[in-house]
């Protein structure tokens, strides 16, 4: 296994190929012994052969893409719970995609746990800031294409009433500022929503506080956008998971 995985990392050097002798002398391998992975290799599809030269095949492809993936998932991962600890409250990353808010990842601790999602995320976009948050970031023709289909509806006393309201609230946001709630999805809790823009996807990093703590929403708001500020070039926020 070690034997072949040397040859594959040799392949994955080689963007216009490698010969069997070439690789066999990298990797430290007797030719016979090279030459015999190398075929097993192709035979599994890791490998293809053309002219000789041999290549990194599909399935060594879809494994590279599927690990860079799941290395962007964990650095998401890491940095939500680095803020978690730094800010000492719940930190979200949602994200917009294919006519749908989607929670992607959640981070919190027993001291200071996530709201319950007690009414559908996707059907309460208009009542929880994260929502409100990705929904600033679409053109309008999104924005009501959105609300025909998952319609405004009063989930808490204080959710915003009707589509015409939640529409002007939206248009009065600035793209990139802040979106603030409170007690619209869950009675007791306020939250907040970064709007954080990478291409054409829109996404957000949110917090939640107990309704007793309002106090703490703005500072705590503040830091996050510093904290991710700091880290979002070399996080590159991973917008798809």
């Amino acid at each position: 296994m070690q034997r072949a995985m040397r040859l594959l990392e040799s392949v994955a050097g080689h963007e216009h190929g490698a010969p069997a002798k070439q690789l066999a002398r990298e990797t430290g391998l007797a030719l016979p012994t090279a030459y015999h992975l190398l075929r097993t290799l192709v035979h599994e599809g890791y490998l293809r052969r053309d002219k000789g030269l041999f290549f990194l095949g599909g399935a060594a492809e879809r494994l590279s893409s599927s690990g860079a993936q799941q290395k962007r998932r964990s650095t998401v991962v890491e940095a939500l719970a680095h803020w978690r600890d730094v800010i000492g409250v719940p930190v979200y990353y949602a994200m917009y995609r294919d006519g749908e808010i989607e929670v992607m990842c959640v981070s919190d601790t027993p001291g200071n746990p996530a709201v319950e999602e007690w009414a559908d995320f996707r059907e309460t976009g208009h009542a929880h800031a994260i929502g409100q948050c990705l929904l600033s970031q679409l053109d309008e023709s999104a924005r009501r294409d959105h609300l025909e289909r998952y319609p405004v509806q009063a989930i808490t006393p204080y959710t915003v009433r009707d589509s015409h309201v939640l529409l002007r609230r939206l248009d009065r946001m600035g793209r990139m500022d802040p979106v603030f709630e409170q007690q619209e999805y869950a009675l007791g809790t306020v939250c907040a929503a970064i709007p954080i823009t990478v291409g054409p996807t829109a996404a957000t990093m949110a917090i939640s506080l107990p309704s007793h703590q309002a106090d703490r929403l703005l500072d705590a708001t503040r830091q996050l956008q510093s904290e991710i500020g700091q880290l979002l070039g070399s996080l590159a926020i991973s917008i798809s998971i």
